[in-house]
Order: structure tokens, then C-alpha cells, then sequence
């Protein structure tokens, strides 16, 4: 992230406010869909809800053929499941429509000012635009597409698409000219060249990406799809032999009662919640500002083994600030601060002014009067030192061996412990600045990098997790040793290269283990391109975020640790469903089988340990728990299960215990308490 970038934007918001699980709105629409959804043609995506449909189906069939109460109430509720299993997905769907269709209106109905090739202009609805056209944008208008900037520099809005809340700076050449479609000019005048085909921008893509209609199911999902689909196929013939088992015990079992012993068997709940759990995980990731490419690189994240971390903006807040002054021979302190502040006054870099103040803070030291004829000497890569001139006086701050060799020039000497000194502050990982007045050496300023604040916690659950942290940077060995040290990581690669970095991500990854990383220059294409997750910075070049399978769009290196975060939580909610949706369906066997079978073998009269009033009210509060578990789980189904850095194993023992005893118990209670409410309202 640039410094301008950094200055400039200190907080974000979401691209669009979310809306709350029960936004009335939400809620109009996915009931709706919920209806509209019920077409076979629709359900047969979802192997286990398409069973459901068919048996209520059946059991319509055989209601209206031998009417019952018994009958149509089981038919009812069937058709609830079915109807609850889509009320889940539109719910989940429904928190990205009113986004994508304010993104979709902002596509449409934008124009651009096209450069024809004698250097006219041409008024062109923007979605005309093709790659490689050029389009003039002046204070006030809005960029039509994606692209970047080949003429001029501009402050842009981009709260429309970031949720940046101030406007930041773009320029041809370097790593800012990338611009983005849906953002607005607010100066100047600048040059674009479209970069993005037709149909495949950055508002295309979000566009893509909220609406879960035309979300692709990620390999996970579809692996679990079918373990649901194979153990629903397993059940139907298990039912089936029901019939013959039971002519033979000479007993009578109904099509509606063996299609609600299937339907309670099989994986109901998570083959309902599944399509939204995935969904909703997405939403999440875009309500942080970060656009995924696919719904793979979502569970990748989750899979993550190794973090490769930038550690300028992400480790340490960016800048290098003053931290102490360190003296040699017979000066003080104090005689640096001065002398550093002096050197310091015109110095507008955020180093400079770190000077400035430290000498504030440490030694009151402010309201300087310089004489007339004073000059301030910039920084130079020539001289690699800044200074101040007060008629003969001079004063220079700058890298040791340029000071010491300036020194010597006006002819003094350089004091014997500078050189200590100069390489202790190396070894702490500091950055030593010689402070010279004239030919006198008067001391050192260290400056630091600041570590940011709570970043060893996050390192350290991150290592609770499994994760490998590994910091990047291009200081030398010694330095990121002491940073690294100081920042908690496990690893660091200094002096880095897009070459090393390539290395270590196949290193890493011929271990077998995920990567993740992020970047912003045309130099971290390969690595981003390489990584299993490559997390792109919108403020990048156009070569890192096409290489990147996501792209965080507030620029913020250090989204890489909540991205991951994100990726787990969603696989262990859907984890964390589908060990309660199996664990429930124990309570549902002590409810039917002795239903079916008491009156024929008495002995099954001691599995009613629930102790449930007559079969019918048995099979049917199965059913109705059933359906209704569905609608109790939705909002944990679309909130996600809350995220604890933990290893896997302790995850695993958390499900075991919540999820797979929980989902033992509750179906016990409810089941109870709703043959209970059926007695009382004389039902059964």
C-alpha cells in the first residue's frame, strides 16, 4: 500500500452496508424464491432435497387417494422441508442482490469519452468500451471500466467500489496507475487506457460473485454434495426392505409412513443448509472488500499452511520512526536531538518528521528561530544525506558511510565508537543515521521499525492453527532476523527477490502445503500466480491482480490474516452442520422404528425411551423437528460458526462436543416436547 494511500485512507467500510439477517426486504424476497425453487428442475441439484420433494410427492398422492389427517399433516410438512431448505439458500442469495444490483446500475448507466485516433473525443455508453480504447476522465466524471492510467494524475473516489472513505491518489507509470470501473475523479485530468474485456471488470466480477445463483460449488462442497447424495441412495433400499420385513412380521406399513422414516434418515438438515452455508461465506469475504475469483481460493484459505507476509504495511506500520539518540564522545543526548531536529525541519518524509518530534517529547526542544540565509539540502541517492546550511554552519544527517567520508572531507575525524554503535542498532534491526555538525560527529538517531500492535498475537494464533508464518522482505539477514524476532513469526526470507520468493512458495508447496500471500507489483505476478492463495492489492498493477485469485480492494496487506480466517470459519461451520445433522438423526430412530414395529414386537417398546404417545404423534413430530431445525439453524448457517484460532484437533473435539452430542440431545427434547404440544391440542 503506498504511503498516499496510507495517509489518506485510514478507515474503510463495506462496499454496501449488510443488511441484517432480518431485513424485511430479505425476507419478502426469499420467501418468494423459496416457492419459485420448488420446480424439480431446481431441486434436482441437491440429490437430498430432490428425495424430499418426491416423497411429498408420494405421500400427496397417497393423501388424496386415502385422506387422513395423518396423512396430509406428513404431506404438509414435507413439502415445508423442502420449501425451508430454500428459504435457507434465498436468504443467503438475498444479502447479495440489493448489492449486485446496485453495482449492475452503476455499469449501465455510465458513459465514456472515448479518444478516437486523430485525438477527438466520442460519447460512448461505457459497457461499448473494448480493451485497449482510451478514454479521457476530468473532475467529476466517473470511470467508465477498468483499466489503467497512461497520461496525467488524479485524486479518485472509490468508496463506490472499496468503501474507502477518502479519495486517493492515481498516476501514470509505477505501481498506482491501475484504476478501477464505478470510481469517481475528483481533480485533474487524467488519461485511461481499458485494460478489462468486455463483460469481465471488476463490477462484472462482484457482480458474479454476490449473486449465489450463479455461484459454481467449490470441490469441497461437491465432494460433501455427493457423500449426501451416496448416503441418501444407501437409505432408500433400506427403507424399502421395510416392506417385505414387515408383510413377513405380519405387520402393515403405509408409503406415507416409510417415506417419513426416509426423509428423517437422511442427511435433511446439512443437505438443506449446505448451498447457504457456501453462499454466505462468500458474502462475508465480499462485506471485508475482498473479491474472490472462485470459490476455491475461499476454501483454500481455509486450508492454509504457510503465510507469506509483506512486512512493510503488514508486519510494521510502514515507515521507519525515530526512536532514540544515541551519542558519542563527549556529547549528550541532548546535542543529537538538536542537532537531528535542525537536520530534520524541511524534512517532510514521515522519517523526518518522526525526528522532529522525538526531539519534542524527549527534550522539549521546539519553536526554532533560524537565521536569514539559511538552506535546506534534500536527500539525494548521490549523497545519501539531508542536511542544513546556517551561513558557515552546516549539519548533515544520512547513511554512516556518507556522513563519515563527509566528515573527513571538511577535516575532522570520525570518533572511534561510531562504528559500535552504528552496528549495534544494525542488529537490533534499526536503521542508524550519523548526525554531523561540520566536521564534529555528534551521535546517531535509530530508527525503528514499528511493529504493529497486537500483530505477535495474531502470529501466535496463527501458529495455535497450524499456520506457518513467513515474513518477506528485502532489508538484509540481519535486520529481518531482529524484526522478525520481535513480530513473532516463525520464518522470514530476507533480501527478497521475485526469483526467492517463486522458490519458496514450490518449496513450500512441494511439502505439501498451502500457500498464501499477497502483492501489488508486476514483480509479485509469478509468486501470487504460484500460491495457492495470491491475494492482490486493488491499488496494484494491472499484471499482479490478473495473477492473483483475489483481490482485496481496501489495499490492505495485513486483510491476508482475516481472509484465512474467513476460508476456516467456513469450513468449520459446514463441518460443524453436518456432525449435527448426522448426530440428529439418532433421536429420530428411538422415534419411528419402535412406531413401526411395537405393535407387532412389544419388546421395541423399550426404545420409546422418549416415551412418545401413540406412533402416529411419534413419526409425526419427527417430521415436524425435522423441518423445523432447518429454519433454527438458518441464521448460524448464514453468520458462520464463531471463529477461535485453534489447531484442528481441538476443532475437531469443539464439533464433537457441541455439534455431535448437541445434535444427539436436542432432536431428544424437541422431539418430546412437540409430541406433547400434538396430545394437548388433541391432534393424536
Amino acid at each position: 500500500m503506498s504511503t498516499v494511500d496510507q495517509v489518506t485512507a485510514p478507515t474503510a467500510r463495506p462496499v454496501a452496508k449488510a443488511r441484517g439477517l432480518f431485513d424485511p426486504a430479505i425476507l419478502r424476497d426469499a420467501l418468494k424464491a423459496s416457492v419459485r425453487k420448488l420446480s424439480p428442475a431446481v431441486q434436482v441439484r441437491n440429490p437430498v432435497m430432490f428425495v424430499v420433494l418426491i416423497g411429498s410427492i408420494i405421500t400427496l398422492i397417497e393423501a388424496v387417494a386415502h385422506p387422513s389427517t395423518f396423512s396430509w399433516s406428513i404431506t404438509v410438512w414435507l413439502f415445508l422441508t423442502v420449501i425451508f431448505a430454500n428459504f435457507a439458500e434465498a436468504m443467503a442469495e438475498g444479502r447479495g442482490k440489493a448489492q449486485a444490483d446496485t453495482l449492475r446500475r452503476m455499469r449501465s448507466e455510465a458513459e465514456a469519452r472515448r479518444l478516437k485516433p486523430d485525438g477527438s473525443e466520442e460519447l460512448v455508453p461505457a459497457a461499448s468500451l473494448a480493451k485497449g480504447d482510451c478514454v479521457v476522465c476530468e473532475a467529476g466524471d466517473v470511470i467508465p471500466s477498468d483499466g489503467e492510467i497512461i497520461e496525467g494524475i488524479a485524486s479518485v473516489d472509490e468508496s463506490a467500489i472499496t468503501g474507502e472513505s477518502a479519495p486517493v491518489i492515481r498516476e501514470s507509470g509505477g505501481d498506482r496507475s491501475a484504476v478501477t470501473g464505478g470510481t469517481k475523479v475528483l481533480s485533474d485530468r487524467i488519461v485511461v487506457r481499458i485494460t478489462a474485456e468486455r463483460g469481465q471488470t471488476f463490477i462484472d466480477r462482484m457482480i458474479g460473485l454476490v449473486e449465489g445463483a450463479n455461484r459454481q460449488k467449490t470441490p469441497n462442497e461437491i465432494a460433501l454434495a455427493i457423500l449426501l447424495a451416496v448416503l441418501t441412495i444407501v437409505f432408500i433400499p433400506v427403507v424399502v426392505t421395510l416392506v417385505p420385513f414387515a408383510a413377513y412380521a405380519g405387520a402393515t406399513v403405509s408409503v406415507v409412513t416409510l417415506v417419513a422414516l426416509l426423509v428423517c434418515l437422511i442427511p435433511t438438515t446439512i443437505g438443506a443448509l449446505l448451498s447457504a452455508i457456501g453462499i454466505a461465506g462468500m458474502d462475508r469475504l465480499v462485506q471485508r472488500n475482498v473479491l474472490a475469483m472462485s470459490g476455491r481460493a475461499v476454501e483454500a484459505a481455509g486450508d492454509v499452511q504457510t503465510l507469506l507476509l509483506d512486512k512493510t504495511g503488514t508486519i510494521t506500520l510502514g515507515n521507519r520512526m525515530a526512536a532514540n539518540f544515541l551519542p558519542v564522545g563527549a556529547h549528550s543526548e541532548r546535542d543529537v536531538a538538536d542537532v537531528a531536529q535542525l537536520a530534520s525541519l524541511a524534512d517532510e518524509t514521515p522519517e523526518g518528521r518522526s525526528v522532529v518530534v522525538l526531539a519534542k517529547e524527549r527534550f522539549d526542544i521546539r519553536e526554532r528561530r533560524l537565521e536569514a540565509g539559511h538552506h535546506f539540502v534534500p536527500f539525494t541517492a548521490t549523497t545519501r544525506m539531508s542536511g542544513l546550511d546556517l551561513g558557515e554552519r552546516q549539519i548533515r544527517k544520512g547513511a554512516g558511510d556518507s556522513v563519515k567520508r563527509w566528515v573527513v572531507e571538511q577535516g575532522g575525524t570520525v570518533p572511534p565508537e561510531l562504528d559500535a554503535i552504528v552496528e549495534r542498532v544494525s542488529r537490533l534491526g534499526s536503521t542508524p543515521l550519523v548526525v554531523a555538525d561540520g566536521s564534529d560527529v555528534v551521535g546517531v538517531i535509530e530508527l525503528k521499525d514499528v511493529v504493529k500492535q497486537g500483530i505477535r498475537e495474531k502470529f501466535g494464533q496463527m501458529r495455535r492453527m497450524g499456520i506457518r508464518t513467513v515474513m518477506i522482505t528485502g532489508d538484509n539477514p540481519l535486520t529481518a532476523a531482529a524484526i522478525a524476532q520481535e513480530a513473532g513469526v516463525d520464518d522470514f526470507l530476507a533480501e527478497a527477490t521475485p526469483e526467492a520468493k517463486m522458490a519458496l512458495i514450490k518449496r513450500e508447496q512441494e511439502g505439501g502445503k498451502l500457500v498464501a500471500m499477497t502483492g501489488d507489483g508486476t514483480n509479485d505476478a509469478p509468486a501470487l500466480a504460484q500460491a495457492d492463495v495470491g491475494v492482490a492489492m486493488n491499488t496494484g498493477t494491472t499484471a499482479a491482480k490478473e495473477a492473483g485469485n483475489m483481490v482485496d480492494l481496501d489495499s490492505n496487506p495485513t486483510k491476508l490474516i482475516d481472509i484465512v480466517e474467513i476460508g476456516k470459519q467456513l469450513l468449520i461451520t459446514r463441518g460443524a452442520l453436518t456432525t449435527f445433522s448426522i448426530a440428529n438423526d439418532v433421536a429420530k430412530y428411538f422415534a419411528i422404528i419402535p412406531a413401526l414395529f411395537v405393535a407387532t414386537y412389544p419388546q421395541l417398546g423399550a426404545l420409546n425411551i422418549m416415551r412418545l404417545h401413540s406412533p402416529q404423534s411419534a413419526i409425526l413430530s419427527a417430521v415436524i423437528f425435522n423441518a423445523l431445525v432447518i429454519v433454527a439453524l438458518i441464521p448460524l448457517a448464514l453468520r458462520g460458526v464463531k471463529f477461535r484460532a485453534s489447531d484442528s484437533a481441538s476443532i475437531l473435539r469443539r464439533n464433537v462436543l457441541i455439534y455431535g452430542v448437541g445434535g444427539v440431545i436436542v432432536p431428544f427434547v424437541f422431539i418430546k416436547l412437540i409430541d406433547l404440544v400434538l396430545v394437548a391440542l388433541h391432534a393424536y
